[in-house]
């Protein structure tokens, strides 16, 4: 199964046009809200192949559909205090890119996941798993918490699950420390 969540609305076009050609079952992850444009029609689009949207040296920030625009926000903060966060756009879950990941990485020594889905089983964990096995380094994943969901409008509930650019910045903190 191959589970893809894009950035955005103009990667969705992408993420669309390439499940039509894939063999295979696909689970498309998609908002409902508009959220931020970050990716250009001209940016590359390979189920299986993340994008690295930022460059840095600090920490590697993994995110996936509407937090990528919340890590870039994030990202732009931290550079105006030093630390330079390198942004991986991770489209694809599964399969997970372990090569860029891994590579960025290897330079930064240091991994915040962010998503919107749970916590548990989702990109944090996929992340977490590789690199427990490969090349361990102080990770935070950020996620909905797994108890029982709050209503409210979009910005409330991120707010509510701290999903939002100010909890990327705190765990991209935490994990300097370690």
């Amino acid at each position: 199964m191959t589970v893809v969540e894009p950035a955005d609305g103009v990667e969705m076009k992408k993420a669309v046009r390439a499940i039509a050609e894939h063999v295979g079952p696909v689970y498309l992850r998609v908002g409902r809200v508009p959220i931020p444009v970050i990716t250009r029609p001209d940016d590359e689009f390979v189920l299986g192949k993340a994008n690295v949207v930022r460059r840095g040296q600090h920490v590697t920030v993994v995110a996936c559909g509407s937090m990528v625009s919340k890590a870039v926000a994030a990202a732009e903060e931290l550079a105006a205090v030093g630390i330079e966060a390198e942004i991986i756009n991770m489209h694809t879950i599964k399969p997970l890119d372990t090569d860029t990941l891994l590579k960025s990485v290897e330079k930064t020594g240091a991994v915040v996941t962010a998503e919107e889905h749970s916590a548990i089983g989702g990109l944090g964990s996929a992340v977490a798993e590789f690199l427990a096995c490969t090349r361990p380094v102080p990770l935070r994943i950020i996620g909905s918490p797994d108890k029982f969901g709050v209503c409210g409008t979009y910005e409330q509930i991120h707010q509510a699950f701290g999903l939002t650019a100010e909890r990327i910045i705190q765990a991209t903190k935490e994990v300097l420390k370690r």
